[in-house]
């Protein structure tokens, strides 16, 4: 008798069998296929692994967070009172004999007020043979300079335009001060791109920085919101879309944003810019004497103060008793070096000039002086006066 084996085949063989025995059942023969055959269609070629993550979903707009709603808000609002500013130069073709304008120089700016009125940056406009300012709606109109401030690079111009077509900015309140690390919203026009937003935060307050006027700009807002060529002039705004410094200028080696901006505070514009308005100039005080800007005498003797030069008859200096260079027997005679203003330290015009910076006429200072060849000290008390 034969003894079959009871040895199991491995589970793959007898699939990998049956496979084949029913793949002959369907064979063709030497006259065709089998009348009995079922034809398996052809299974699709797959990969080796198939993602089956859904795709992400965006959120809807109500699931925007709460800084995103406000800075989305806050350009909807002042967007139209950005403008863009650009300098128009003539060009003269001497072969050809024509003349045409060409863009010159560009920057921001924003709308002051219904009666056309916009203020921007005094480097934006310095040198212009003619201006033409843009509107959100791409509407463009041909501007006039209104007034200067170079000490604080602020300029105002001025387009006729509808007055449907104006959106004056909102100042912030003077009652609410500016705090290091609260958000802040840049609009402008950066490398000719219309209306672009930049956020960040209040990065420092009370700088002091260098301006075009060849004095130093004080209370200057330090912010981390990119500044590019372009943006000057534009507002820098808080959270409530009020405006609370002009963008200025960056500190930058490579001339692009490198998170440094420095903005003129709105309290800075908000005084200046009714002056200009009303006079073409911002108004400037002084004590009624005469110096010399150069500092020539001041470096020559190693001096640290201002040198009154002279006195205008009959103004504050002169009725307060201050002296100037006297002619002696072996030349000119030091009269007083202004030292101080309100107990404020002054070594040279800057010094001198911020001192009495936002003084009103007739409002009185205590003048820190060195007086005569000696040296000696003395505190006088003179009332400022408007300079024409």
């Amino acid at each position: 008798m034969r003894h079959r084996s009871h040895a199991r085949l491995p589970a793959v063989l007898v699939v990998a069998a049956l496979a084949a025995s029913a793949g002959c059942k369907g064979k063709p023969g030497p006259s065709g296929p089998s009348p009995n055959a079922t034809k398996v269609p052809d299974a699709p070629a797959t990969s080796a692994t198939i993602d089956t993550t859904p795709p992400p979903v965006p959120p809807s707009k109500g699931a925007l967070i709460e800084d995103e709603r406000n800075s989305i808000a806050v350009f909807r609002d002042v967007a139209p009172s950005t403008v863009f500013v650009t300098q128009q130069r003539l060009v003269v073709d001497r072969f050809w004999g024509t003349a045409v304008e060409v863009p010159a120089g560009s920057g921001s700016g924003f709308v002051w007020d219904a009666d056309g009125h916009i203020v921007t940056n005094y480097h934006v406009v310095a040198g212009a043979q003619s201006l033409v300012v843009r509107l959100q709606g791409e509407k463009t109109f041909p501007a006039k300079l209104v007034g200067v401030e170079p000490r604080k690079d602020i300029a105002v111009i001025k387009i006729d335009a509808p007055k449907d077509m104006l959106k004056p900015i909102q100042v912030a309140p003077l009652r609410e001060p500016l705090e290091v690390g609260q958000k802040a919203i840049a609009i402008g026009n950066p490398f000719g791109l219309d209306h672009t937003l930049t956020t960040g935060i209040i990065s420092a307050l009370g700088r002091q920085v260098q301006g075009v006027g060849e004095v130093t700009i004080r209370d200057m807002i330090q912010t981390d919101a990119a500044i590019n060529p372009g943006n000057s002039g534009g507002p820098l705004l808080d959270s409530s879309g009020h405006l609370i410094g002009m963008n200025t200028m960056i500190f930058s080696k490579s001339g692009s944003s490198a998170g440094i901006g420095f903005a003129v505070p709105s309290t800075t514009i908000a005084r200046i810019v009714p002056q200009i308005i009303k006079t073409g100039k911002a108004e400037t005080v002084g004590l009624g004497i005469q110096l010399d800007q150069s500092r020539r005498l001041e470096r020559r003797n190693g001096i640290r103060g201002v040198i009154v030069m002279a006195i205008v008859p009959g103004g504050p200096a002169d009725k307060a008793g201050l002296r100037g260079l006297s002619e002696g027997d072996r030349g000119l005679v030091l009269g007083d070096v202004i030292v101080g203003i309100d107990g404020s330290p002054v070594q040279d015009y800057d010094g001198l000039y911020n001192a009495l910076d936002g003084k009103k006429p007739g409002e009185k200072v205590k003048v820190d002086v060195l007086r005569g060849p000696n040296g000696e000290k003395a505190t006088i008390e003179v009332a400022v006066e408007l300079l024409g």
